[in-house]
């Protein structure tokens, strides 16, 4: 039988429990599907139910996508829905990746999603993105994440082959500084996670601080960081550059527009010289106010032997010159290995070499005193406009339905 049953972008609109009936008759049949996908439809409560009690009893599967499934439903359907399938999936026994991505749950519904996030202890993948979280409900979550791993420990205890939780992908979720403590005390007990994904949530320097500091840089086994889009400032520069050298594993480090400053890329890049960080192939640092001198320091290190398989370097929209020798001799040296270890790959494979700089600002005086005043009234220019945006950021009414909530919010298909 097939491993994987799949719905995906059907856009059925599935209410009763015979609606959905319609459409299972192969997974009912099928007791050795692994994966199972209903992304891009919207399900009603009956209909979930009924897919929840055909759901518990296929025990072999591994993955469950869940992602935009309820729009048009309204906020008192969704409850029930969820209670049903997360129930479901609580009784899988090796389901390791769940996808609930673009769902408007928002803090009205996160309690819902508390007992699964909290309890099941096979989980090793979650994928929680675009969900209109909001720094309440963030802490919510990263409470039952660190809830998860004591789960976790005990399984381990009582003799039982537990997973540690390896992938954890929540961006544009709006979680915000004021969810940092949680999330930190959360990566410090799940500390052999990989991968983690948390773009575009409004996280200022102190919120990035306390995550970086309390929290990702306990993480010595991660592998991708991806925080593009938060807010750094020389401040999350420090602390960047502080717990850098704590991640040996690392493939991929992505902070771009992140108004990281030109002395967050200074730290940056002297850190990066302890050799510590020998796995990095991808570093990402677009619109990140980084200039002349900055560049150059990154550069540099990127051409010595503590960066010996760095690959790919994105700095498009910075504040140097295209023509900047250090960028020229960057690039020679990222096409060489190219040509050398990757000879078929097309020149414009955006895994190698560096992207297209047409988005520059020239910055000729980085050599100057004046450049950290300039960069701090900028900082403070940026921050003040990040507090006007937060204030603005209207708590969603009750009787929303789930549909307008994710028009606001914007839908976007996780990459």
């Amino acid at each position: 039988m097939a491993k994987t049953f799949s719905l995906e972008g059907r856009g059925l609109k599935l209410d009763s429990a015979a609606d959905m009936d319609k459409h299972i008759a192969e997974l009912k049949s099928n007791n050795d599907v692994e994966e199972v996908i209903f992304v891009g439809n919207t399900l009603g409560i009956e209909a979930c139910e009924a897919l929840a009690k055909v759901l518990e009893n296929k025990k072999k599967i591994k993955v469950a996508n869940f992602a935009d499934i309820f729009t048009s439903r309204t906020l008192e359907e969704i409850p029930k829905a969820v209670d049903h399938l997360l129930a479901a999936l609580l009784t899988l026994p090796e389901l390791h990746t769940v996808n609930l991505s673009d769902n408007a749950f928002g803090f009205n519904l996160v309690d819902h999603l508390q007992p699964f996030l909290s309890q099941h202890v096979p989980l090793q993948h979650l994928i929680l993105n675009n969900n209109g979280l909001g720094p309440d409900a963030g802490v919510i979550v990263a409470d039952a994440l660190t809830t998860l791993a004591g789960k976790k420990e005990q399984a381990r205890k009582d003799g039982k082959t537990v997973p540690h939780l390896e992938t954890v992908i929540c961006g544009r979720n709006r979680l915000e500084t004021g969810s940092m403590n949680a999330w930190a005390k959360a990566y410090s007990i799940n500390n052999n996670v990989k991968t983690v994904r948390m773009v575009q949530n409004g996280i200022r320097p102190e919120g990035i601080s306390a995550l970086l500091q309390n929290g990702l840089g306990k993480c010595t086994a991660l592998q991708v960081l991806d925080l593009q889009d938060n807010t750094f400032t020389a401040m999350g520069g420090r602390a960047l550059a502080d717990v850098v050298a704590n991640w040996s594993s690392i493939t991929e480090l992505a902070v771009g527009d992140c108004l990281l400053s030109n002395r967050g890329a200074l730290m940056l890049a002297e850190a990066l010289k302890s050799g510590k960080n020998k796995t990095l192939q991808t570093l990402r640092l677009q619109y990140d106010e980084i200039a002349a001198k900055g560049v150059e320091a990154l550069c540099k290190v990127a051409q010595t032997d503590a960066l010996p398989v760095l690959q790919r370097v994105e700095l498009n929209g910075n504040k140097f010159l295209e023509e900047d020798t250090n960028v020229e001799a960057l690039k020679t040296l990222l096409d060489e290995r190219r040509e050398e270890n990757a000879p078929n790959a097309d020149e414009d494979d955006e895994t190698w070499g560096i992207d297209e700089l047409d988005d520059l600002e020239e910055d000729s005086d980085d050599e100057d005193n004046d450049l950290a005043d300039d960069e701090d009234a900028e900082e403070e220019s940026i921050l003040k406009d990040a507090d006007q945006a937060e204030s603005e950021n209207v708590a969603q009414e009750k009787n929303s339905s789930v549909d307008e909530l994710a028009d606001l919010m914007g839908k976007t298909q996780l990459k």
